[in-house]
């Protein structure tokens, strides 16, 4: 804890030095090995919990929570005055910080601003970078050009994964265009603050005047072939609301939710989760289906319901979740049997 202290104190004193000497030399703390690990694109993203970039307080225990990804806030979370600074703090947090397995996010600033924070933060492991206010593919293309041009002038390697967020009626419009900009993009995030403010209406509770746009959204990640994310539930003591909201997302297809509070990440991880009755059905469908392959059919019944290819396809995806989060015996047709 003294040592990562001591970071901290450095970068702040570092951030002053360059302002004052108009300098770039970087003063890195060691990178300890708990953090070189990697990432995956496929890999679960039901939460993601967001921390200001100039609370390193808030830094060094977010990784305990459990949630599946860490966002070290660039943006909206700091001050103008402060984002040099915070660029610095969260570069040695990517260094220096036990995030436990999460999966380690930085959101950067609005482009052109944003392209400065990627200096700063390519280097260190980060795994995805959060894109904000993002309305066209120009703009995952530009963040591409200067992650590759830090790479080769690093010798860097690893995959560099990209999130943008969607917050404007324009955005929306262009959601596909936007999922489909990369290769690299392997989520794409709604923040409905500034999306309501765009359209010109108060968010609320219940999300009537967000539907449209989720559904949307939705529709153009599934279509792109990357996750759908939803924005963060603001009020982090309204558990009831939270999960209401979680299944509300699940069943549109969202795939994930930003988390502003610790305590909000087991009811989202809960309420994201196959159900048990819904693993009951997944197991069944395949069952089914593979007995009916053996037999040379390619479309059987279940009930009064027909069972083809893509209806397998989801229940597979649903039953290697649950097997993923232990809700599920790998040896599960086995037992069943048993």
């Amino acid at each position: 804890m003294a040592v990562t202290s001591k970071n901290y104190i450095a970068a702040r004193l570092e951030a002053c030095v360059r302002q004052l000497k108009r300098v770039n030399k970087a003063y890195l703390p060691e990178f300890i090995p708990e953090n070189q690990y990697a990432s995956s694109a496929e890999r679960m993203r039901f939460s993601r919990l967001y921390i200001p970039g100039n609370t390193p307080g808030m830094m060094i225990n977010a990784g305990i929570y459990g949630a599946h990804g860490i966002i070290l806030d660039l943006e909206d979370a700091v001050a103008p005055q402060k984002k040099d600074e915070a660029r610095l703090l969260i570069r040695n947090a990517l260094r220096q910080v036990n995030f436990y397995g999460a999966e380690r996010m930085v959101r950067i600033n609005q482009l052109p601003r944003g392209l400065d924070d990627l200096e700063e933060i390519i280097p260190h492991n980060v795994h995805v970078v959060l894109l904000p206010k993002c309305e066209s593919k120009e703009q995952i293309q530009e963040v591409n050009r200067k992650i590759q041009s830090i790479y080769k002038g690093k010798k860097l390697k690893g995959e560099i994964y990209l999130m943008p967020i969607i917050e404007s009626a324009l955005g929306v419009i262009r959601a596909f265009e936007i999922a489909s900009a990369a290769g690299n993009v392997v989520a794409v995030a709604i923040g409905l603050e500034d999306y309501c403010a765009d359209l010109g209406v108060q968010r609320t509770k219940d999300g009537f005047e967000s539907q449209y746009a989720k559904s949307y959204l939705a529709n153009a990640c599934r279509a792109a072939g990357v996750q759908a994310i939803d924005s963060v539930f603001s009020d982090f003591q309204d558990e009831e609301g939270l999960r209401k909201t979680v299944l509300q997302s699940k069943s549109i297809g969202f795939e994930g939710i930003g988390c502003i509070h610790p305590n909000q990440i087991k009811p989202v991880h809960d309420s994201f989760a196959p159900q048990e009755q819904e693993i009951v059905k997944a197991k069944a469908i395949v069952r089914v289906f593979e007995k009916a392959k053996e037999n040379g059919l390619g479309v059987v019944a279940l009930g009064s319901k027909m069972i083809d290819a893509p209806v397998v396809k989801r229940a597979v995806q649903l039953i290697d979740r649950a097997i993923a989060l232990g809700k599920l015996s790998k040896d599960w047709r086995t037992q069943d049997e048993g």
